[in-house]
This record gives C-alpha cells, structure tokens and sequence, in this order.
C-alpha cells in the first residue's frame, strides 16, 4: 500500500525521542548491573568491576550497531533479507555442535573463546527483516491472503524455528517471543486473523503437550501454579523474586541496600534484574521503569501509523512486538503472573548479546522515523483537537486516519 499523494514522503527530522527513552533505560540498566556487581563477584568470583565493564563494552558495541543500521539505506536491507536469515540459520546450527557450558547446558551460544553470542537473538532480527520483505511484496501483489503463497510459507518457517529453537535448544521463551513477531506482523500485513488464530491454537496445543510430557517443565509448571509450595525446589527462583519483588516497599532499599543478588536470587543480572530493581528502587521506581517502557513503545507505534511504505511499517511492527513480548514475559515472570522462562528484560539485562541486537534494530526503527510521512488529513485533526472541536468528529477523524495506515477492512474476509 503506497502513501496517499497528499503526504509528503522526504526526509525530515527523525524521532529522537527515541534515543532519550533508551538511554534512560540504558543508564538504568547500567545502574542496577553496577549496583550488584560486588555481590556478583563475591558470588561467582572475579574484580568488582568485571561485570560493569562488559556491559559498556556491550553498550559501546550496541551504540555502533545503531550507527551502522541506521545509515545502511532500508532498500539494502531489503535485498540483504535472504543472507541474512541464511547467515542466522547457519549461527543457529553452529550453536548446535557448540560444546555446553555445565552453568548452562543448552545449546544456545556460539562460543569463541571468551567472546559468545546468542543465536536466537539473531535470528530475530534477521527474521523480521525477511518477514518484512516477504509480507510486502505478498501486498503488493494482493495475495496475502493466499494460503499456497503465503500462509504455507510461513508455517514451513514456523515450524523449522520451533523445531530446533523450541525443542532442541529448549528455548520456549524465545519460541514464544517469535510467534509474538510473526503474528503481529500478519496481522498488520492483512492476514485474515481467523488463519492467525488457527495457528495460535495449534501452537498452544503443541505447546500443552510439550509441557504435559517434559518432566522439567512440568516442574515448572507446578511451580508456577502453587509456588508456595515448592520453595525450596523448581519454585525457588520464583519465591525469591517474590520476595525481593515485594522486599522494595514503596520506596526500595536503595543501591546499597538488599541481599537477593548475594546468591539468594538465581540469574539477578539477566532473567531477574527486575525483581533487583524493585528491591532497590521499590514500586516507584518501577513505576517509572514501566512508564519509560509504555512511552517508548507508544513511540514506535506512532512510527508504524506514520510509516512510509509498508516494508518499514512492517519491521517496527516486528521491533515492537520483539521487545514489548519480552518485556511482558520477563516482568510477569518476577511477579508471578507468568512461569519462569529465562527471558531478558529488553534494555535492563546484563548481556552482550541481546544488548547488541536490540541496538541494531532500534538503528532501523531511527532511520525508519525520518521518513514517516504527514498528509492533510493529520493537520486537519491536529487542527480540530487543539480548537476544541467536537469529541465525536475529532474520534471518528483519528479512526478514519488510522486505518489509513492498515489493510483495508475486506483484505481480511
């Protein structure tokens, strides 16, 4: 779908919105990781300063890969879309003949020495780039809809990702991040959500039965339902971040303060950073955190509703649903709405690899957000809302706009 011709498609000034909202969640993340590297050291052995410097280093890195896919011309990414999924998928089979670390027995990293990447991360992003492109050009054509075009596809992708994401590397979360992505972006490419919901459901019974014949992950399930129950077990890690959770009070213990990153909290740099953060900055702090996470995301959906073409539309569609998909397990997960599924909490986490990618593809949310485009239909509603004009007018203005930037209502009969 092209834009109208009374928008203006140039280039322009880009969000930096965006850079402020990150960096503040950066120096957030930056804060608490530098707040319980002592008891990370005392824990795991190592200098006080060990995990502190490598997440600047990871920092450093993922502020060069912003610069770098936020130059690159989105057309070239576009035609890179096929090398780069392959180059993910030859990552992902690497990490698979990779020897297991005994902390973490999964075959999950591309270790080289000291240096280790996570290859579902990448194949993330390379994921949302070939979607993007893939989804695009089936509306362009106007066979989105089309099951032997389209839909067959992607399940064939689908289910290679499940295959050896979720059963070989055991990786559910991520599995779940991933159909998060590609649901969303069907849906906003057109697909009839009958089809997506089709999908869900088998993708939910596979799951029903992956759970019901895993021993472990049956644990976890229990754990999760009647964690009381199983302190001292599969449900240790969820007790204690309850208990560091709800330890912060109103106004936390400060960066000083608490003693759940002295080995009481398994994972406290990564899966469980938020649980530390409420301990040290209480339910006002996360109170901000969440505001900061709510602002950042209403900001990429700004983009998407302004989005040039339907290829960009697309990938922030993607970026979004990426790191608000995690942001819901990874927090849910600490307060007990969610079962425990080693999720990273986008921004806050310790870890180079996430870091590194999540910073590539806010550089093509960024370049992304100089072209969006403004036609008069927005300057007219801008126009009625500042003057006061009618509440109902200026509602069914904003609709009529919105959908403007969607599927027509008949693309998915």
């Amino acid at each position: 779908m092209r834009p109208e011709a009374s928008e203006q498609v140039r280039k322009h000034r880009p969000d930096y919105w965006l850079i402020v909202i990150v960096a503040f969640l950066i120096a957030i993340g930056l804060t608490v990781v530098y707040a319980i590297s002592p008891a990370l050291s005392a824990t795991h052995g190592g200098s006080g300063g060990h995990y502190v410097s490598r997440q600047l280093i990871a920092i450093g890195l993922s502020v060069a890969a912003f610069i770098v896919t936020s130059r690159i011309p989105l057309r070239t990414w576009q035609r890179w879309q096929v090398p780069l999924l392959i180059l993910a998928a030859v990552g992902t089979v690497v990490a698979l003949a990779m020897p297991v670390n005994p902390d973490y027995p999964a075959h999950r990293w591309v270790r080289i020495g000291s240096f280790s990447l996570q290859s579902v991360e990448a194949l993330k992003f390379a994921l949302i780039i070939w979607l993007a492109a893939f989804l695009a050009a089936r509306m362009k054509a106007g066979t989105i809809a089309d099951n032997k075009v389209t839909l067959h596809p992607l399940l064939i992708v689908l289910v290679a990702i499940g295959i050896v994401v979720a059963g070989v590397q055991s990786d559910l979360g991520s599995t779940g991040v991933i159909v998060a992505i590609m649901s969303a972006m069907a849906f906003v490419a057109g697909m009839p959500m009958k089809r997506i919901l089709l999908i869900g459901g088998a993708i939910l019974l596979l799951t029903v039965i992956a759970v019901s014949i895993t021993p472990y992950r049956r644990d976890r399930l229990f754990a999760f339902l009647h964690p009381e129950a199983h302190c001292l077990t599969t449900g240790y890690q969820a007790c204690q971040a309850l208990t560091a959770t709800g330890s912060g009070g109103l106004i936390g213990q400060g960066l000083g303060g608490g003693a759940s990153s002295y080995g009481y909290l398994p994972e406290a740099q990564n899966d469980s950073i938020f649980a530390i953060y409420a301990e040290k900055f209480g339910f006002l702090g996360v109170a901000v955190l969440l505001a900061l996470f709510m602002t950042l995301f209403a900001r990429l959906r700004l983009i998407i509703e302004r989005a040039p073409d339907d290829f960009s539309r697309l990938i922030v569609t993607g970026i979004l649903a990426w790191l608000s998909t995690q942001a819901i397990i990874n927090i849910g997960a600490m307060i007990g709405l969610l079962p425990l599924k080693g999720i990273t909490l986008p921004f806050i986490s310790y870890g180079g690899t996430s870091v590194l990618f999540v910073g590539a593809a806010l550089g093509l949310v960024f370049q992304i957000s100089h072209y969006t485009s403004f036609s008069a239909r927005t300057a007219h509603v801008a126009s009625q809302r500042s003057n006061r004009g009618s509440s109902r007018e200026n509602t069914d203005d904003r609709r009529r706009f919105r959908r403007a930037y969607h599927p027509t209502p008949g693309s998915r009969a």
